[in-house]
């Protein structure tokens, strides 16, 4: 596509589904919220502030044409808000109750047609922004595997909105017959909605591969241009064995990532190297004859038939790496896609502990009229924290949701202009705040 192609692309997607809210104030503070129910620190570029409370682990924000904020609570169901003059949140309703859904959430450009994913189903309701009410229900894909990974993202494809892309994670930390695309799992695939059968397409059987060897690809938008960036989390408890001697690995590696996903139009059949090569955070970690770099691929047992320049050659590497055991939630780009921010949910198995923070990493508009990071992909500097627990080495996660810190998630830019909606799914309190760059 020529830049100037690319540039009419560009603006036609940004109108797509664009909210007609008016620019609402920053609030100091909101009558009815509690304060931050665990201790922050904000860069100091930005401002903190506690949007809501009293919510059930807040796990994705989306907003609809008139600026009504819907939240997808795991456990609840999903809630719908609207704001007052004053920036604070003037009403609340729960919208969808139950029904297990946890995670996925996405709307329609034209805010007509909402989506939401249990473990094993998602659905489709028709959706007034209006009055901020849904109807007629729809099964539009089944039939999902289970296992540890019990969340599903959902994505509607702005530039088509019949296609919808519905995420799998592994079943295990090492889905070893995830490798396999029928199986289902490690996968993000890709549903034309309008063609769905009356029960509702089978996952495993139905609909195209996006791309698959995606351990647990929690979160994924699209740049002005329409091409996926998605966050990975990556494996656990790691070992390396060289030479017939094991090491373990697993404080530093492998790293968690932020993969090019590419043009949901067009890509197909992609494979980002799970279950058996994996991202190089910490080099140090490894011999000093590997060669290996952050950002390089790696094999945990490398051999003379599979190594680490068998992954190197085939996988797809990620455009940039993060700490291992950052657990990567969402990720959102400002108006203009000059930053993306990714939410750190924070680590279990790793002391000290990591993540429990949103970062913001810098994007560039390349000659061709590509949207890229700035730093290279070898970076371990390619991003800078915005706000987090003061010491996440100190923060404990006992479960997926239990902590002493907030659980971040639910990264979402804010339409009327205010900057960066974040959730915490802690399960003693689902909190939303509003990060602003002064």
């Amino acid at each position: 596509m020529h830049l100037i192609e690319r540039v009419v692309a560009a603006v036609a997607l940004l109108g797509a589904g664009a909210v007609s809210q008016a620019t609402l104030p920053v609030p100091k503070s909101c009558t009815g919220v509690s304060n931050f129910r665990y201790q922050y620190t904000v860069s100091s570029g930005w401002s903190a502030v506690k949007i809501a409370g009293g919510l059930k682990q807040v796990r994705t924000i989306v907003w609809d044409p008139l600026g009504h904020m819907l939240v997808a609570q795991a456990t609840r169901g999903i809630s719908a808000h609207s704001f007052g003059a004053d920036g604070c949140i003037n009403s609340t309703s729960l919208m969808i109750s139950g029904g297990g859904l946890n995670h996925g959430l996405d709307l329609s450009p034209d805010g007509k047609k909402l989506y939401a994913s249990s473990e094993t189903t998602m659905y489709s309701w028709d959706y007034d922004a209006a009055t901020m009410k849904i109807s007629n229900q729809k099964t539009v894909v089944k039939g999902m595997s289970t296992g540890i990974h019990s969340t599903r993202t959902v994505m509607v494809v702005k530039q088509n909105p019949n296609f919808v892309l519905l995420q799998v994670g592994s079943n295990s930390n090492l889905d070893m017959a995830s490798l396999q695309p029928s199986t289902g799992r490690a996968i993000i695939k890709i549903f034309d909605v309008s063609k769905a059968p009356a029960s509702g397409y089978n996952y495993n059987t139905d609909g195209e591969v996006f791309g698959y060897g995606l351990r647990n690809e929690i979160g994924f938008i699209q740049d002005p241009n329409g091409i996926v960036w998605g966050v990975e989390n990556s494996g656990d408890d790691f070992a390396r064995t060289e030479n017939g001697q094991r090491k373990d690995i697993h404080t530093n590696n492998p790293a968690e990532k932020l993969n090019n996903l590419g043009d949901p139009l067009k890509t197909r059949n992609a494979w980002y190297g799970y279950p058996t090569c994996f991202t190089v955070w910490d080099a140090s970690s490894f011999s000093s004859t590997s060669g290996l770099k952050t950002g390089s691929q790696f094999v945990l047992s490398p051999n003379s038939s599979y190594n680490d320049a068998t992954c190197n050659g085939k996988s797809i590497p990620p455009r940039l790496s993060f700490q291992a055991h950052s657990a990567p939630i969402w990720n959102a780009f400002d108006k203009d896609a000059k930053n993306m921010y990714v939410a750190f949910h924070g680590s279990w198995n790793r002391q000290p502990a990591t993540g429990f923070k949103v970062v913001q990493i810098p994007f560039t508009q390349l000659a061709d009229g590509s949207y890229d990071p700035v730093a290279p992909a070898d970076s371990m500097t390619g991003y800078k924290d915005i706000f987090g627990a003061p010491n996440p080495g100190s923060c404990t996660a006992n479960g997926l949701t239990m902590s002493n810190c907030f659980r971040l998630t639910a990264a979402s830019w804010d339409p009327a202009g205010r900057g960066l909606f974040v959730g915490s799914d802690n399960s003693a309190e689902g909190e939303i705040y509003l990060l602003t760059p002064k």
